[in-house]
């Protein structure tokens, strides 16, 4: 085999060659909306949970909905309680950048009362050996909020 750039119709190709490596500076600005789902990060900076009320059948999302998934009738915003149950959980012990200090750590699915589906968040303040299902738990906020989904989380509750 040849070692070389070697030309192609569909373009150059590298063979026999170690990768090069370059090292630029990059940076970017990103500017993007939440849309319609902007009340709910909102929500969190004013420590409030906002999930989404389905006008027509009554299905209470955990999550933003536009419309409902059971009828699709539009949905309203609906505060959601601040307190509820480990529905299912698993430990991270990889994650994104923003998480990686903080592994390993839980995720869990929150199960509200009066709720028809689940909210994911992280669990903080319990080793992962100690959750289980049915734990009570209790939403925490941001003291400074950065308007993402970071801005809130569960811990273990003594209800």
């Amino acid at each position: 085999m040849k070692r070389g750039i070697h030309m192609h119709a569909q373009g150059s190709v590298l063979l026999g060659v170690d990768p090069l490596v370059l090292l630029d500076h990059y940076e970017i600005d990103y500017h993007h909306s939440y849309a319609q789902d902007s009340p709910f990060f909102v929500g969190l900076s004013k420590k409030k949970l906002l999930g989404s009320c389905c006008t027509e059948c009554g299905y209470i999302y955990a999550t933003p909905r536009s419309h409902c998934m059971e009828c699709g009738a539009a949905t309203d915003w609906c505060e959601l309680p601040l307190t509820g149950r480990v529905h299912t959980f698993t430990t991270c012990y990889f994650g994104g950048e923003v998480f990686l200090d903080e592994t390993p750590f839980t995720l869990i699915l929150v199960e509200f009362d009066g709720v028809d589906s689940l909210f994911l968040a992280r669990l903080k303040g319990m080793e992962p050996s100690t959750v289980h299902i049915g734990l009570p738990v209790v939403a925490r906020f941001a003291k400074t909020p950065s308007f993402k989904v970071t801005d809130v989380w569960f811990e273990h509750t003594h209800r």
